[in-house]
């Protein structure tokens, strides 16, 4: 989040015993200055700190400002020396959340100039050393989030023999926008998706430089949470990046239609699950803020506005009422040809082994609402009884908690077993997951489950990031779980180690869920949420999606 303080990259937290990840755990060792790496455009020299490297604030491309505005990812200007990479690069433009910062309390503010990319890598790793790859996509609905964030640094995983890479991209207004005189602009280029286009960019970086720190340019795992998630269904559709990636990770990412997914470029209309198009969205934009026209010179006049009145818009009027439309990803033609769910049921995605799940209260949205329990049940048409029996079975479950059921299956758990079917039935490595396990110290606060990113602490390893955060051994045992499990499926695309109970393949036949219970344990098992994720199936199959 921007607006508040990253901690140094190597974060106090959980560490992973060699003999459960059969990887060799590299040595610690005082803070000292490690050895420089070349990339292509320069020399860097990062910070060493118990036994990890981090290279922070790298630019991997150039700034993306006036008439580089809404353009295509552009190189990086080279340097000459050695660049200090000690310290993050700004965050993406997007809004502040809480209070400001003490002066000088905190790195730099929100920029357009924000194309950072951050390194972790064992400190012993030599250049060819070929360790695995994982790139890390931030979530945040698209509108907010960083790669600099102390709750998702690389250090535990560099700790562990990967080599970890997280990449800002652009947000908001800056990373999804059309507009008439765009598409005329430059013809040939990619339109749009330009947080979609950093992305890749920022994948090609890694195609072209990670083997200077160790890592292995032929075993690259991408892997988001949320939006982040979202980036990588996407990406997995995607045939711009072809062979830029060779597993993938998908935490609460959805997959179906009409969450975060594609809208269409021009024509109003032609899509249920998003009435108006990204070129309308564009021009409403432009007239609000003044600017009439759809030429040459009305592009000109919105690449002049400033990075804060792209982000925050006009002005509210006394009695004026805009309609707020979201800002998602784009139908380009050339990135985005068509959506993560339309390329799975025709078998077209990447041929890369997928992790999937969401947690056990996912609820990061509001789609479904009712103001009686008919109306609930009304939403699922023909499936109206079904629904009765997945969500009220005894007619004593709470609205409210229905609700917030249904919305967690439609948005992560359904769209998640949908995902890792749909591969699976091409007969790729596809393995699902539900984390249910709440950290100790947080449960009385989170009695209805694992909140949406409630893994991603332990995940990474970092859950004393948290200011005040208590730690138990149990909430270590977990993480030490979790971690190996990522780790694993980064080294060979199967999660499975010694030590580590047994994650099956997903097969569509069965009704199995590898599941990190809320007792701290974790193993496959029948998914307890079947009615539930059939009856929401049944209804999004049949065009009932866009109704929620």
């Amino acid at each position: 989040m921007t607006g508040k303080c990253f901690l140094k990259s190597a974060q106090p937290g959980v560490l992973l015993g060699a003999a459960l990840l059969g990887l060799a755990v590299m040595g610690s060792g005082n803070a000292a200055p490690p050895a420089v790496v070349r990339v292509d455009s320069g020399e860097l020299r990062g910070v060493v700190e118990d036994g990890v490297a981090a290279y922070k604030g790298i630019p991997f491309a150039a700034p993306p400002v006036g008439e580089l505005r809404w353009r295509p990812t552009q190189p990086a200007a080279p340097w000459s020396g050695v660049r200090p990479a000690a310290e993050y690069g700004a965050d993406c433009m997007q809004g502040r959340f809480g209070p400001p910062p003490a002066p000088g309390a905190c790195g730099r503010a929100p920029s357009e100039d924000c194309l950072f990319v951050n390194v972790w890598r064992p400190a012993s790793a030599a250049r060819g050393a070929k360790l695995p790859v994982m790139v890390w996509i931030h979530g945040g609905g698209f509108v907010g989030g960083s790669s600099s964030s102390p709750n998702t640094s690389g250090a535990q995983f560099a700790k562990q023999g990967v080599v970890l890479v997280a990449a800002n991209y652009r947000l908001g207004r800056f990373g999804f926008f059309a507009f008439p005189a765009l598409g005329r602009e430059r013809p040939d280029e990619t339109k749009g998706n330009y947080a979609y286009m950093d992305q890749i960019a920022a994948l090609q970086w890694v195609q072209r430089n990670i083997a200077a720190f160790g890592g292995n340019p032929n075993n690259v795992t991408i892997f988001g949470f949320s939006a982040g998630g979202v980036s990588v269904h996407s990406l997995l559709a995607s045939p711009m990046a072809r062979g830029l990636f060779h597993k993938a990770i998908a935490e609460s990412g959805g997959s179906r239609d009409s969450v975060l997914t594609a809208r269409p470029m021009r024509e109003d209309g032609v899509d249920p699950n998003y009435p108006v198009s990204a070129e309308t969205i564009g021009v409403q934009f432009a007239r609000s803020m003044g600017i009439e026209g759809t030429d040459q010179a009305a592009l000109a006049r919105l690449r002049g506005l400033s990075a804060e009145e792209v982000l925050r818009g006009a002005p509210a009027q006394p009695g004026v009422s805009v309609p707020r439309q979201e800002l998602t990803p784009i139908l380009d033609g050339k990135l985005i040809t068509e959506t993560a769910e339309t390329a799975y049921k025709a078998g077209r995605q990447a041929r890369v082994p997928l992790m999937a799940g969401s947690n056990s209260a996912d609820t990061a949205g509001n789609r479904i609402v009712a103001a009686t329990k008919e109306r609930f049940f009304a939403r699922f048409g023909q499936w109206s009884a079904q629904a009765k029996e997945a969500y009220d079975p005894d007619g004593s479950t709470e609205l409210a908690t229905m609700i917030s059921r249904a919305n967690d299956d439609f948005g992560q758990a359904e769209p998640a077993r949908f995902a890792v079917s749909a591969f699976a039935a091409k007969g790729l490595p596809a393995y699902r997951y539900r984390f249910s396990y709440v950290q100790s110290a947080m449960r009385e606060r989170m009695r209805a489950g694992a909140p949406h990113g409630g893994e991603i602490g332990f995940v990474f390893g970092t859950l004393a990031a948290r200011a005040g955060s208590t730690v138990s051994p149990e909430d270590q045992a977990v993480s030490r779980m979790a971690q190996s499990y990522w780790v694993h499926f980064a080294k060979t695309g199967d999660p499975n180690g010694a030590g580590l109970p047994a994650w099956p393949r997903h097969d569509p036949g069965k009704d199995l869920i590898f599941e990190f219970r809320p007792d701290g344990t974790a193993g496959a098992g029948p998914d307890a949420r079947k009615l539930r994720l059939d009856v929401m199936q049944r209804a999004t199959e049949a065009g009932k999606r866009a109704d929620f």
